[in-house]
């Protein structure tokens, strides 16, 4: 069997190691855009802030590929899908034929059109180590850095730099930060975690044109910065896809085996529609656990295996310049709140049982309100109120706990 794999993250690799559970010799290639071994994206900002290094931010040790008998191809586009081939074409010409494939192509920024963008000198993105690496080359202790958007890129982008630079103004047309994950409680708490370290946050603004080193905002206000950072949002990479003729509705289709729409094509990561177990429909779920389970499920059926169901939800755990951050599922139902001047609890139920939290500061036992989410507990098995005030495995019965949480049975 051949095995072609576009992409080189989480998905990729849990594909890998998918396929080698069950074919040990297929032969498998990787395709890859970037030059690097796989590494875990979510810790650039920590490469900047010099809390890791490239060595640390691999996400498989370094002889991954070899163990694996991966051929790389690094530094190369997929650029045209031939499925009634079953071939692949890339950006030097070269042909691949495969028996199966997997687009795991994640996703890429995007930048909506801004009036006079193509002026600005020092412009980045923040999604890879590539942009990472040409932010810090930009940086300098007096830099005056714009960066437009507050949710999560763009966020981790001010705490990477923070400290190294000598102003942040933050730009969301969004009435708060986060706005995709936090409501406007908890957002004000993490608001005000920020600007205690002299990050400027201006909600509700846009930009209305730039000129050079200068923002036009929609409120008529000028700001003057060295270096901008858009991070508005990412769009998913499923054009491989759809432009073969495969189905996508923004994100990729797939069915409950990572199959596409195309015969022997396989998707997985932040690429394509996972099925949101807490609210019952299909959305882009950007998360890394979500994208390794995906590929792993993906190479196993690509390789003749039964993947495993797979329960998936939108979960969040990020740190803040100090302030712990965890999220999942949706936000609907009827609401358990409780907040303090450090934290901030929101619980979200509907149906006998709960379909999302939030929660910021106290974060420990987060674990306990995902696990009642993914396996749809009915709160009647449990002390609810207990659990709402401290998630302790005490307020589960027992033969619950020794059943659900302990794995026993009596």
């Amino acid at each position: 069997m051949k095995y072609v794999i576009i992409g080189n993250s989480a998905a990729a690799v849990g594909a890998v190691e998918g396929l080698r559970s069950v074919d040990p010799e297929g032969a498998i290639t990787l395709v890859s855009n970037e030059t690097y071994h796989t590494y875990s994206r979510p810790l650039i900002s920590y490469l900047l802030q010099g809390r890791t290094d490239r060595q640390r931010m691999k996400y498989r040790p370094d002889d991954f590929y070899e163990t694996n008998g991966c051929r790389t191809l690094f530094g190369r586009t997929a650029v045209k899908l031939e499925p009634e081939k079953r071939s692949v074409l890339l950006d030097d010409g070269t042909a691949l034929t495969y028996d199966s494939l997997l687009v795991a192509a994640g996703s890429s920024p995007f930048v909506p059109p801004m009036a006079g963008l193509e002026s600005v000198e020092k412009h980045f993105s923040f999604m890879s180590l590539d942009d990472a690496n040409a932010l810090e080359q930009a940086l300098f202790p007096e830099a005056r850095v714009l960066i437009v958007g507050a949710g999560l890129i763009g966020l981790k982008c001010a705490e990477g730099i923070f400290g190294r630079v000598g102003k942040i103004t933050v730009l969301d047309l969004a009435a708060h930060v986060l706005p995709s994950i936090l409501d406007e409680a908890g957002a004000a708490l993490v608001q005000r975690a920020l600007e205690s370290k002299g990050v400027d946050f201006r909600p509700g603004v846009s930009v209305k044109r730039f000129s050079g080193g200068s923002a036009e905002l929609a409120d008529g206000q000028a700001l003057a910065f060295d270096i901008l950072v858009t991070a508005v949002g990412v769009r998913p990479n499923a054009a491989l896809v759809r432009d073969a003729g495969g189905e996508t509705d923004g994100g990729i289709l797939v069915d409950d085996k990572m199959r596409t729409t195309l015969c022997g094509v396989y998707a997985a990561g932040d690429c394509v529609l996972s099925h949101d177990l807490s609210c019952g429909s299909a959305r882009i779920l950007a998360i890394l656990p979500n994208a390794y389970s995906g590929g792993f499920a993906a190479g196993t059926a690509m390789a003749g295996g039964e993947p495993a169901p797979r329960r998936t939800l939108p979960m969040n755990a990020i740190g803040l310049f100090g302030l712990h951050i965890a999220t999942a599922g949706s936000y609907t139902g009827e609401v358990y709140q409780a907040q303090d001047a450090e934290s901030y609890k929101k619980l979200f139920y509907s149906g006998g049982v709960l379909r999302g939290y939030i929660l910021i500061g106290d974060v420990d036992r987060a674990g306990i309100y995902t696990a009642l989410i993914r396996e749809q507990t009915p709160l009647s098995q449990i002390d609810f109120p207990a659990v709402c005030r401290e998630p302790s495995l005490i307020a589960f019965g027992r033969a619950y706990r020794d059943e659900k949480l302990a794995g026993k049975k009596d």
